[in-house]
């Protein structure tokens, strides 16, 4: 979380200089990993396995699991501490974590904190590595990662598990699209001026929209790499919807051909929404909800 969700303008310090050039202030360059929270990771799994990913390594010293496919990292957290504050209902996994690649994490850390970003307080077990993060929308956290080449974080903190690939092919070309956030009323500006200010994230104009879930206000992150580039989606509640619980609700992927995406994923046994509402079509589809909470929404996007 940070100051700019509770301070005006006027009331905020004064920016200093970026370390990094002014349309990328943090370095960015990606999405490292996703993560869930959750009470029951075997289940989870089941749901992951289901929408092409494979679990790749375990934690060295708590309960986690590493699922993977192409590019796309998904950390399953079923650490007691964690997993007990997953989701609006003790069962419901809730997406817990979202981890940015940067140049430098400690110099990305640091230029958030300045700006108002809240830290999380990390305890790293021996040997583990101390990621550094601030909070995110409902408790999440977001984290900076700068080891995701050749020496990534995995090396030090997981053990692949034996016989398994470590880097499975991705599903119909799968590959990470961006997040959708829920927001309280009236809660846009605050949010974009957040990831504005923070990470350099840039407003869409309204009329330029992707997939078949329209809603709310988009923002495109800024990223050394121009494919690594993502997308923010946030969405206040309904007038009649009385929710105002602010959290990460979905991972949206892009796929390059979404009719053939979908035929992949349900020989695998996802199964998709199809009302008159929202329905598979070429510029998008989403499943159904899975363990109360868990909705994946495919994209067609070139990228990949």
């Amino acid at each position: 979380m940070s100051d700019l969700l509770l301070k005006s303008a006027g009331e905020r310090e004064p920016l200093q200089a970026s370390f990094s050039d002014a349309a990328n202030p943090i370095g960015l360059d990606g999405i490292e990993f996703i993560e869930f929270a959750t009470a029951k990771p075997q289940a989870l799994g089941q749901v992951l396995e289901t929408m092409g990913f494979k679990p790749v390594a375990r934690h060295r010293s708590r309960e986690v699991l590493l699922y993977r496919q192409g590019e796309l990292n998904v950390v399953v957290n079923a650490h007691a501490p964690v997993a007990q504050g997953s989701g609006r209902r003790s069962d419901a996994p809730s997406i817990s974590a979202i981890a940015l690649r940067v140049r430098d994490a400690r110099a990305a850390y640091e230029y958030v904190l300045e700006r108002g970003a809240w830290e999380v307080t990390t305890h790293p077990e021996v040997m583990e590595l101390n990621i550094p993060a601030i909070h995110g929308a409902g408790g999440s956290r977001i984290y900076f990662v700068d080891r995701y080449k050749e020496f990534s974080i995995y090396d030090v903190d997981f053990v692949p598990i034996p016989s398994v690939e470590q880097r499975p092919a991705a599903t119909a070309g799968i590959h990470f699209f961006g997040i959708v956030q829920y927001i309280g009323p009236e809660r846009s500006y605050d949010w974009i001026e957040f990831y504005r200010e923070l990470i350099g994230a840039e407003l869409i104009p309204d009329e330029q929209r992707f997939g078949i879930m329209p809603k709310g206000k988009l923002l495109r992150t800024p990223a050394l790499d121009p494919d690594k580039r993502f997308m923010i989606q946030l969405i206040e509640p309904d007038l009649n919807v009385l929710d105002a619980d602010e959290r990460l609700q979905r991972i949206g992927l892009g796929v390059p051909d979404v009719p053939a995406a979908v035929q992949a994923l349900r020989a695998l046994g996802v199964e998709f929404v199809e009302t008159q509402a929202a329905h598979t079509e070429s510029r998008g589809a989403i499943s159904k909800t899975y363990l109360g909470s868990v909705v994946f929404e495919l994209v067609h996007d070139e990228k990949a």
